[in-house]
């Protein structure tokens, strides 16, 4: 449970952060809004671990860094300019089945029926709580967030299956950094100089960068290295959840009944995918009782030979 835990921080930390981007954070400068949230975040992390890229590394990170930074958060900043929270929240809800399929292909991960049932629950539950009847659909931004969902999902289940052969920090901190550094000249080029930032819009970037980019990665990361790509999944749908409390804590919104329902539907979904116990290992059949079966070397008493006595030679 250890790890799930720290898993949710992150679920959690994005969930905020789309109250905290949509109050303060410019809506016109989403490249630079991306670089400025991963590029710090990334040089972060590099001053803690004190580690750079080797070997495959290089190559690994300037991918990762694309697929789960540069391309991930500018589609998400598409998505959610052009589509209402509740929709694009409802399409980003099928990324746990996405990361199942991707990673049974990936990473040899096969999904069980309870990951399958809490991915179908939690889906069912992201649509009570955020479908209220009234949403208007663009279709570019339907496919801005779908593709974002499938980039998120490919990407995070990649990151899993390199980043055995080094600490999650440093994996964290390379295509964090990776990622900024390709979106930053990209935002020159296309934005011009970088926008003028205000007291409040410096310390959401601080939020946002810190908390929702840098802890919230090396959280979910971890989980992915340390549980299945399915229960991981599930544990993201923690963030529309965070994103419907806080609109009632912070907004002043109210909870509907319906809500209400489709949150239980999530919770219902995410402990659908809480890793089982390992099962215990079977006795030993065939060796006669007081013996011992040494692997590759047959059996051997584990009482003294006869004749022997305590003490003697």
């Amino acid at each position: 449970m250890r790890w799930v835990s720290i898993t949710a921080v992150a679920p959690v930390a994005w969930g905020a952060n789309y109250y905290v981007t949509h109050a303060y954070l410019p809506a016109d400068r989403p490249l630079y809004g991306a670089a400025l949230r991963a590029l710090p975040a990334g040089l972060v992390l590099l001053a803690l671990c004190r580690r750079r890229p080797h070997g495959a590394w290089w190559g690994r990170a300037a991918i990762l860094g694309l697929l789960n930074v540069s391309v991930f958060f500018v589609l998400v900043y598409a998505a959610s300019q052009l589509l209402p929270t509740s929709v694009a929240s409802t399409v980003m809800a099928a990324s746990p089945l996405a990361m199942m399929l991707i990673a049974w292909s990936l990473v040899s991960e096969r999904p069980g029926i309870t990951h399958l049932a809490g991915a179908a629950t939690g889906l069912a539950g992201v649509c009570l709580m955020v479908l209220t009847g009234g949403e208007s659909v663009s279709v570019p931004g339907v496919l801005a967030s779908a593709a974002a969902m499938l980039v998120s999902a490919f990407g995070h289940t990649l990151t899993k299956r390199w980043s055995a052969d080094v600490d999650v920090l440093a994996a964290t901190a390379w295509q964090l950094t990776a990622g900024g550094v390709l979106l930053l000249p990209l935002a020159a080029a296309v934005e011009g100089g970088p926008p003028a930032l205000s007291g409040s819009a410096l310390l959401a970037f601080a939020f946002t960068g810190l908390v929702a980019t840098a802890l919230a990665f090396v959280a979910w990361f971890a989980g992915l290295r340390h549980l299945p790509a399915g229960t991981v999944g599930l544990i993201g749908l923690l963030n529309p959840v965070t994103g419907v409390l806080l609109g009632v804590a912070v907004a002043g919104e109210a909870l509907t009944l319906q809500q209400c329902g489709g949150l239980a539907l999530v919770l219902l979904g995410v402990a659908l995918g809480r890793p089982r116990p390992p099962a215990p290992a079977p006795a030993t059949r065939g060796a006669p009782p007081g013996r011992y079966v040494l692997p590759g070397l047959g059996t051997r008493s584990d009482r003294a030979p006869h004749g022997a006595r305590p003490g003697r030679d």
